[in-house]
């Protein structure tokens, strides 16, 4: 039996970093809170947890006085910055730099003369005011992040059928969240273009991470060379839910695991080649470990 994993899979420059950073301030003994989950992994984030890395939320960050607390690679919104602030704690700052970068982009457009519309009541809002549009995932960390620039006034929207209830008649500034499909993207560009008002601007802005979006052909491409694919991917990762539909679509026997112990071994029968591969949060070291198990089990 053939077992190869994807050597295009596991962490992405952002997340890299974030661990690496965590890992060097924990080494040196301090105390290290993390904003929400590192990745979007809860085996690697055990793995943190055993070094003394402690998860926190943003309700638990407003009790915390003089301590370090390290952002995560999905960034945050200015007010997280004003409570540290306040609170004198320290921030190690790991937002991917491509976040940031969009993080700035959006705030020029917000505080750009003409501002935009408030997300609330689009259509109570005079004549001529922008909508910034982001593409992404509601409630996802790094989309709040990217909404925080606007002070919440951007709108979200996770489709092309969300992006049908905008209101044409005003200008549109459409960005994305760096993780989304750009396939998707691109549709919903096609169909602003099609119904934007004669006398409305619209603008698309592609901030959609290279580094993530060529994954898809190539992951598109491992999984038509392997009998069975086991994605491994914690199931709150986006990213992660992405690739594993490319997998599935190109390859109906494509199971989603988090780990080794998920393996159904009943899976393999028959099968002669099997693909390991992987999300942006997904470490090697766990895609090893499916390996391993099925290895030793072979």
């Amino acid at each position: 039996m053939i077992v190869e994993i994807d050597n295009g899979s596991g962490f992405c420059f952002g997340v890299t970093t974030a661990i690496k950073k965590a890992e060097e301030t924990l080494a040196e003994g301090k105390q290290l809170y993390c904003l929400g989950d590192i990745v979007h992994n809860g085996m690697e984030c055990d793995r943190l947890r055993r070094m003394g890395l402690v998860t926190i939320d943003h309700e638990q960050m407003s009790q915390l006085h003089d301590v370090t607390v390290l952002l995560r690679a999905h960034g945050e919104p200015p007010a997280t910055y004003e409570l540290a602030r306040q609170n004198n704690i320290e921030i190690i700052d790991a937002t991917c730099p491509v976040v940031l970068q969009l993080q700035k982009r959006i705030k020029r457009q917000y505080e750009a003369p003409s501002k935009p519309l408030q997300a609330e009541a689009p259509s109570k809002s005079p004549r001529g005011e922008a909508s910034i549009v982001i593409f992404g995932k509601k409630g996802h960390a790094e989309v709040l992040g990217l909404v925080g620039q606007t002070q919440g006034t951007a709108i979200v929207i996770e489709s092309l059928e969300d992006a049908k209830r905008l209101d044409y008649q005003r200008d549109i500034y459409l960005y994305s969240q760096t993780t989304k499909s750009l396939d998707e993207f691109h549709r919903i560009i096609d169909y602003i273009q099609q119904h934007i008002s004669p006398t409305a601007t619209f603008r698309s802005f592609d901030t959609i991470c290279r580094s993530v979006a060529n994954r898809m052909p190539n992951i598109s491409q491992f999984a038509t060379r392997h009998d069975l694919i086991l994605f491994v991917c914690g199931r709150k990762s986006s990213n992660g839910r992405v690739l594993y539909n490319e997998c599935l679509r190109v390859n109906p026997n494509t199971h989603l695991i988090e780990g080794p112990d998920e393996i159904d071994f009943s899976w393999l029968e028959g099968i002669n080649s099997i693909g390991i591969c992987g999300a942006t949060s997904t470490p090697k070291w766990l895609m090893e470990q499916c390996r391993d198990a099925i290895i030793h089990r072979s």
